[in-house]
């Protein structure tokens, strides 16, 4: 700050006020009618999206990539590498959201044919829309999406230039978003992947990840299936083999299934690494609440009368204890919009006005606030009696 005098700073207010009145007097005598800013906001952040499918493949012999552009001819929002996709299937007259890590580039939205593509791995019989993203979407068919979302990328001011990511199964999708991104010469960093399968047949995106080795992006893929004549690493992606193949300096990546991630906490502390070097993707909905530590096991098979207000309206569903509130409306067709479903975002934030309630002590993104005055993050909240909660209308 300049400081021009006593006199001259005391009354600078009344100098500004007289410019500013000089440039209303020399303005145009025709009303402004755009709004340039809004346009920007609305081009950067358009909200929820009609997408459209436009190309299915395989990523392996489990698991499909899928390709989207906007109906509206419009190009995708800017990403980056690393971040989800919210999308919103309309399954017999339910909507039902799911989050998806783009395996897409940035780049690959930003040119004129703008497209985002996710991968899903079909399920073991407990993922409702990966099994219909794998046996039933077809090309054409459209859907809502919103992106990007999420922490999960490399932020220079932060991070270190080299990236190891630890990926397990589908997990390995926002590190081929990154991959590619560093390839075309878009992200200035140095990516090592430590990719876990069971057996190579279960390498998602190989091909494609295989395509773009170089010196700036390295693959390891390590096996803990018994694959006769396999020379590469083999066994879990321990504490060990992590140190092998990082640098002085590092930043850890980690993304995979649950299992993966409660192993990797404890093999990362191994390393002495500082905690705001390690980078944990949101992993969804906890697959078995009744595991979790605190949770009464009692429960587990109970179902309760959730009492749903919205506005004036009140809507009295069943719901069962080891399912989320989230997972109870949808099964009712009533909308609670969702985004990361893992407890972080605090998109589906739902008061609970009665009852009793577990939160997973693995999900609970909530503010401190929000827990003294019950508030909670819906995909992580197990009713353990009748419940009465409120929540906006859409």
């Amino acid at each position: 700050m300049k400081i021009k005098g006593f006199l001259k700073d005391v009354t600078g207010a009344s100098r500004v006020t007289k410019a500013r009145l000089g440039a209303f007097a020399a303005a145009s005598k025709q009303p402004v009618t755009g709004d340039p800013i809004g346009e920007v906001a609305q081009t950067w952040h358009p909200g929820s999206m009609e997408l459209k499918v436009v190309d299915i493949r395989p990523a392996c012999k489990t698991a499909k990539t899928v390709r989207f552009v906007r109906t509206d001819g419009k190009k995708l929002p800017p990403f980056y590498a690393g971040q989800f996709i919210s999308l919103g299937f309309l399954l017999d007259g339910k909507l039902i959201c799911r989050p998806y890590s783009i395996s897409s580039a940035p780049f690959e939205a930003r040119q004129d044919d703008s497209f985002v593509e996710i991968t899903v791995r079909r399920s073991k019989g407990d993922g409702l829309i990966a099994d219909y993203i794998n046996d039933e979407l077809k090309i054409g068919d459209t859907l809502t999406g919103t992106m990007g979302l999420g922490q999960f990328y490399f932020e220079p001011l932060r991070d270190a230039k080299h990236i190891v990511a630890l990926a397990g199964g589908v997990g390995i999708t926002p590190f081929a978003s990154m991959a590619k991104e560093i390839a075309h010469g878009t992200l200035d960093a140095d990516l090592t992947i430590l990719y876990g399968s069971v057996t190579s047949d279960d390498i998602v995106l190989k091909d494609e990840l295989d395509a773009i080795r170089s010196d700036r992006v390295r693959i390891v893929h390590v096996l803990s299936g018994d694959e006769p004549g396999w020379t590469g690493e083999r066994g879990f992606l321990t504490a060990e083999l992590i140190k092998k193949y990082s640098r002085e300096d590092n930043t850890y990546f980690i993304c995979g299934p649950q299992v993966m991630y409660r192993f990797l906490r404890e093999e990362i502390v191994k390393l002495d690494v500082p905690r705001r070097r390690i980078r944990f993707e949101v992993f969804g909905q906890a697959k078995d609440v009744a595991a979790l530590p605190g949770y009464p096991a009692e429960m587990k098979d109970k179902t309760f009368a959730l009492t749903v207000v919205r506005g004036v309206q009140e809507d009295v569903i069943p719901a069962r204890a080891d399912e989320s509130l989230v997972t109870a409306c949808e099964r009712a067709g009533i909308v609670l919009l969702t985004d990361c479903r893992s407890g972080e975002c605090g998109f589906c934030r739902t008061k609970v006005l009665k009852g009793s309630y577990f939160v997973s002590p693995e999900n609970d993104g909530r503010r401190a606030a929000d827990k003294d005055f019950d508030y909670v993050h819906a995909c992580a909240t197990y009713p353990l009696s009748d419940m009465t909660i409120k929540i906006p209308i859409v």
